[in-house]
């Protein structure tokens, strides 16, 4: 059987899904390396950020097999120097006589920069072999790249009736042991998760990945306009986890007292505008690029009328709360079937109802 370049890139992804909450704030990327009689003879992936790009540990791999070959990439190939060397001097180096690249680096430093050296030293290139799923792969380092924000998902668990509690600051179990674990497999792959000063006063989190592995740090986010987290919240308890960030206004923050106390117990106090699209570029600043929005009800509320909600993520439990439940996304119309690339998981007894609010970016 004869492998078609979109069989090539298809490993190629594959090998770039392994990066997944290993590389941020690099893109996640595969690569492979196919000689001239169409035989695999490297491959690999860009394992964590200041570390060899997949291309080179692809290269590395093939050996002199890599000349008069193909280059199969996941992204455009660097142009320029970051915390390592750029890849495509080594590409045209190693003879590669063509690169397959699935989509373009929208990083102004790479944008096109790549392949034109690439051209420039007689490497033919050919782009967008299974762009829309390499596209999916790394929308965390996309909407960091074109709008400067991380990549907001929210999450939320509602009863079958659309509610996220049984009442205004009443602690309310709804998920399954399986629903809990699949959301603690997500917190291990992204940079941060927020929650809002509501959900510390009536659950205390810890907001930890419990029961999967981590390879790196946690950054944790509260939103918290009257700076009311209590110094004694479990949060603060967890500082090997990661960063615990606490995001007020210049009023709140003033009060030095306070602020003194949830410095002495390890969080960071962030001031901003008191709007979370600010609160979110300026976690850009700080590398991250995909932060998970966990709640509450205010917090989801806000979100979603700044229209910073890239993705929603809703566990539907077989529950019923009634009348005086706390709605999700009370007054505002957000229709499951609406979402884009809509996708539907039974787990356990709770079903995952997944998908972008307008499509990948």
């Amino acid at each position: 059987m004869t492998l078609t370049d979109a069989d090539y890139m298809a490993r190629a992804l594959f090998h770039a899904a392994r990066g997944r909450g290993r590389t941020s704030p690099n893109p996640v990327v595969g690569a492979v390396v196919v000689s001239p009689e169409g035989v695999v003879v490297g491959q690999g992936y860009h394992e964590k950020a200041g570390e060899a790009h997949a291309e080179i540990n692809a290269l590395k791999m093939a050996g002199p097999f890599a000349r008069g070959g193909t280059l199969f990439c996941t992204l455009e190939p660097c142009s320029h120097v970051g915390r390592t060397a750029p890849c495509v001097p080594r590409i045209a180096e190693a003879g590669i006589a063509r690169v397959v690249a699935a989509v373009e680096d929208p990083n102004p430093l790479v944008k096109g920069r790549g392949f034109a050296y690439l051209l420039s030293r007689g490497v033919k290139v050919d782009v967008g072999v299974a762009s829309d799923v390499a596209s999916d792969l790394n929308q965390p380092f996309f909407t960091v790249m074109r709008e400067g924000r991380p990549f907001v998902v929210m999450k939320a668990a509602i009863s079958a009736d659309g509610c996220m509690a049984e009442a205004p600051g009443r602690r309310t179990v709804l998920t399954s042991a399986p629903a809990n674990r699949h959301a603690h497999r997500v917190r291990a792959e992204v940079d941060a998760i927020a929650v809002g000063i509501g959900t510390i006063l009536v659950d205390d989190p810890l907001l930890t990945p419990r029961g999967v592995y981590r390879p790196m740090p946690l950054t944790r986010v509260i939103f918290d306009r009257s700076l009311r987290t209590p110094p004694g919240a479990q949060v603060l308890s967890t500082g090997a986890a990661g960063p615990v960030i606490i995001v007020t206004t210049a009023e709140s923050a003033a009060k030095t007292e306070i602020r003194a106390k949830l410095e002495a117990r390890g969080a960071e106090v962030m001031v901003t505008d008191g709007t979370i699209r600010d609160a979110v570029r300026c976690l850009a600043n700080r590398g991250i690029a995909s932060l998970l929005l966990e709640g509450g009800a205010e917090l989801h509320s806000a979100a979603w009328d700044e229209k910073i909600v890239d993705y929603v993520r809703l566990y539907v439990t077989p529950h019923v709360i009634g009348a005086g439940g706390v709605r999700f996304l009370e007054g505002r119309r957000l229709p499951p079937a609406a979402l884009a690339q809509r996708r539907v998981e039974p787990i356990g007894p709770d079903v995952l109802i997944e998908g972008y609010v307008h499509g990948p970016r």
